[in-house]
């Protein structure tokens, strides 16, 4: 099948353009395959190139809203317990920019952007927020091209396992909001305290030592340029411990 017109800084690859590549990779091959290149343009190749008509937003604005339809259901099913509040705090870990942009250069999509010569001279092709669009118009296209079940598809299977990805992300993003979490159901509301050990260096360089506490027993501490900074180091400590030992306390 022939593909919309394509040129690549990393060439072409084994499996023919880098556009027949990327279907390969997230396992979708599209009917319509200028629905894939609207998806790849970024909207300053229109200045150089008018004639193109439509850059990647409108079906980034798409691909938004069916990527939170998918993330929902796939939350809704995966955690029937759960109340609103965590549900919409897991989906938008998982939908958030770094996490966004981080799916998209797993897939190649920073290598098959189509770019203005100025966005790419400025790094425009490894811009996170160019990543994030581009992925979101990908989810996008393929919802036009096919339906929502192949667009549920193509994003559960990139996700991969959703309960393991939740687990780096939240650690990573939000090591506190997980540290509650994992203890409130069994201790209460106020079983994390969070206590400074010591503070040094200057007004201008401040470091905090910052210990936590689960049941008054600390298990774990960190150390950051600011009080905020040391209480995520000294969560994600404890998690670390947890997870190594299997021990919740």
């Amino acid at each position: 099948m022939r593909l919309w017109p394509f040129s690549s800084p990393t060439g072409s690859s084994a499996s023919g353009t880098p556009l027949e590549a990327l279907q390969e990779r997230i396992g979708y091959r599209f009917r319509n395959p200028a629905l894939l290149g609207t998806a790849l343009t970024h909207s300053s190749l229109l200045q150089d190139q008018p004639e193109i008509g439509e850059s990647n937003q409108r079906l980034e604005f798409l691909g938004d809203a069916v990527l939170q339809l998918i993330l929902t259901e796939a939350l809704y099913g995966l955690f029937p317990a759960e109340r609103e509040g965590p549900l919409s705090r897991r989906r938008a870990a998982l939908a958030n920019g770094a996490f966004l942009t981080q799916l998209a250069r797993e897939i190649g999509l920073d290598a098959c952007l189509r770019l203005a010569a100025s966005e790419e001279s400025t790094g425009g092709r490894t811009r996170a927020s160019s990543l994030e669009d581009a992925f979101e118009a990908l989810v996008g296209a393929i919802f036009l091209d096919a339906d929502l079940t192949a667009a549920r598809r193509v994003v559960l299977a990139l996700y991969g396992d959703l309960g393991a990805r939740l687990a780096v992300v939240e650690q990573v993003e939000n090591p506190k909001g997980r540290l509650q979490e994992m203890m409130q159901p069994r201790y209460g509301n106020n079983a994390v305290r969070y206590q400074v050990v010591r503070v040094v260096g200057e007004d201008h360089a401040r470091e905090y030592e910052i210990a936590v506490f689960v049941q008054n027993q600390q298990v774990g501490s960190g150390r950051g340029t600011s009080k905020k900074l040391a209480e995520e180091a000294a969560a994600r400590a404890a998690l670390e411990q947890f997870k190594e030992t299997g021990d919740r306390q």
